[in-house]
């Protein structure tokens, strides 16, 4: 839980922002405050964590929304969250869509009298899921983002019980990995400290190479929208290989440049490579990925796929990352 310890309002952009006795949340931000708007960066929270700290450099007492931030908290340091992660009650909800942001150096009051401000590296940034008043006192629950990831190997054998399934697995276990030691979003002031991991669902299945069966999957899982689903096997060309065959109807959006740049950059050497058929793309609010079969692809596509998979969440969720 957070608590609301002041709420604060600026009428012009570049001055701070003083304290009232409630705020009123709208779908563009803070009623009457000069960032309201049709933007992510909605509304800006502070917690008076950093406020401390920074008090200490200052040599003086920070007043609330001296830092221009609309909300004033105590209870979480904020700039450990990520993206997506929500605070709700009963009556507002308030979605995470940026931590930190760029100084603006001179122009800010605080940094001209100390040379440093707190804001652009620990203060974070709200859009407005929920419309609804704000005052000191309130208090607000911390939900983080849970990605949930469908994750289906297609073998016949393996469903079948003849060998074990390891390259399913496989993916959980990169993609566990992922989410524990990277933030999912590229900050523009990373800090040295520990952030607070994603949490991460996975939702594996076994199936065998059954068009229908893999079909019955992806049509649940586009009404229960799942953050990502990946598959492995099935992408050769071979008369039992079928996954991209069924996946791709079933995009709305392709991204081909991903398994392009994958198949050449392993093609160069491994002419095999160039054969599989594997495709990306996006599925309602889901990204799709289709792999290989063998463990050591699953290795090499997965080390591709992160690299754009911060840019690709913040794309499909309207969020902007640069």
């Amino acid at each position: 839980m957070i608590t609301i310890k002041s709420v604060n309002i600026s009428e012009k952009k570049g001055t701070i922002k003083l304290p009232v006795n409630e705020i009123s949340l709208t779908h563009y931000g803070v009623a009457g405050d000069a960032h309201s708007g049709p933007w992510n960066r909605q509304v800006s929270l502070l917690g008076t964590e950093s406020i401390s700290r920074f008090e200490k450099e200052a040599g003086r007492a920070i007043r609330p929304g001296e830092f221009a931030e609309n909300i004033t908290t105590e209870g979480i340091e904020l700039w450990k969250l990520k993206p997506l992660d929500r605070f709700e009650n009963d009556h507002v909800i308030l979605e995470v869509t940026q931590i930190g942001k760029e100084c603006h150096g001179t122009s800010c009051s605080i940094f001209k009298e100390v040379g440093n401000c707190v804001m652009p590296k620990e203060g974070i940034f709200c859009r407005v899921i929920k419309p609804g008043i704000l005052k000191p006192g309130d208090t607000l629950k911390y939900i983080p983002k849970n990605y949930h990831v469908y994750v289906i190997t297609l073998s016949d054998r393996a469903s079948a019980g003849e060998y074990e399934d390891k390259s399913g697995p496989r993916v959980i276990e990169l993609l566990s990995e992922y989410f524990e030691a990277h933030n999912p979003f590229v900050t523009r002031h990373p800090s040295p400290l520990t952030r607070y991991p994603s949490p991460f669902t996975p939702h594996p299945f076994l199936i065998p190479d059954n068009p229908g069966k893999l079909q019955d999957i992806l049509v649940k899982a586009r009404s229960e929208s799942p953050d990502i689903i990946i598959t492995t096997g099935g992408t050769g060309i071979g008369p039992r290989d079928i996954t991209p065959d069924v996946v791709r109807p079933l995009l709305d959006k392709e991204i081909p440049g991903i398994m392009e740049a994958i198949r050449m950059r392993y093609g160069m050497d491994k002419p095999a490579a160039l054969l599989s058929r594997s495709i990306a793309g996006v599925m309602g609010s889901t990204l799709v990925f289709t792999l290989p079969g063998s463990v050591k692809a699953v290795n090499e596509y997965m080390e591709e796929i992160f690299k754009s998979m911060s840019h690709l969440i913040a794309m499909l969720h309207g969020l902007d990352s640069h």
